[in-house]
């Protein structure tokens, strides 16, 4: 498995769609990059999940015979933790891709995206140090906006950094922003994601929209503190 952060990894890539002109569309476009590597492909869930297991990302179309991308990707997460899945949709689906978002995948691109925004998604998936895409997942978020409660108790700068974690910024961005080192903050994720029993950012996002802790606009309100969301009995 590779190791997000060394110079010298190579992310390792199964292509999972029912359709092969697909699958070697995206196999041209990221194969060209010497840092990615397509090591497997899959025409339905139930392949997917085979192969999947053990790589690093998986493309997963979202609609696929046998088993789905919703199932093939909850089950993946099941089975591979460290395998980051992004679904991809032919249309921005809101229901489905929050589906998909609460199934386990990191994210989600569109069939039509551009190779280098599929190749950034890949990059940026891979390194874990950010959510993909946080503007379009604050827009897909905004019917579930505060339809969960907290499910433990959070610090006030652990809320915090959550809040953060969902606008989308970096681990740099968010110790610039609380002026705290990065060391500092790689700690305070590391407790959200563990208290919350998220298995990476995008979930720990998911969680905040669905708590109220972001909204649209965000940017523009005060963070929220362990007075404003106290946990479920």
């Amino acid at each position: 498995m590779a190791h997000p952060g060394d110079p010298a990894t190579v992310i390792r890539v199964v292509l999972a769609d029912d359709e092969r002109l697909i699958r070697s569309g995206w196999a041209t476009m990221l194969s060209v990059h010497d840092d990615i590597e397509v090591v497997g492909e899959a025409a339905d869930g139930r392949e997917a999940v085979a192969a999947g297991a053990g790589a690093d990302v998986v493309l997963m179309d979202i609609r696929m015979p046998r088993l789905d991308g919703l199932a093939a990707t909850q089950e993946l997460a099941r089975r591979s933790p460290a395998t980051r899945v992004i679904v991809v949709t032919t249309f921005e689906n809101d229901h489905l891709v929050w589906g998909a978002l609460r199934a386990g995948a990191a994210g989600y691109v569109l069939k039509r995206a551009p190779a280098r925004e599929l190749v950034d998604a890949v990059r940026l998936v891979h390194s874990r140090d950010a959510v993909l895409f946080p503007d379009a997942l604050r827009r897909i978020a905004a019917p579930h906006h505060g339809t969960s409660k907290l499910p433990v108790e959070l610090t006030p700068r652990e809320l915090e950094v959550l809040r953060h974690i969902a606008l989308g910024q970096n681990n740099a961005e968010i110790a610039a922003a609380l002026y705290v080192s990065k060391e500092t903050v790689k700690t305070h994720v590391r407790n959200v994601l563990d208290k919350l029993g998220a298995r990476d950012r995008t979930q720990a996002a998911v969680l905040a929209y669905e708590l109220g802790l972001v909204f649209a606009g965000a940017e523009e309100h005060p963070v929220m503190t362990t007075k404003d969301f106290r946990p479920c009995r």
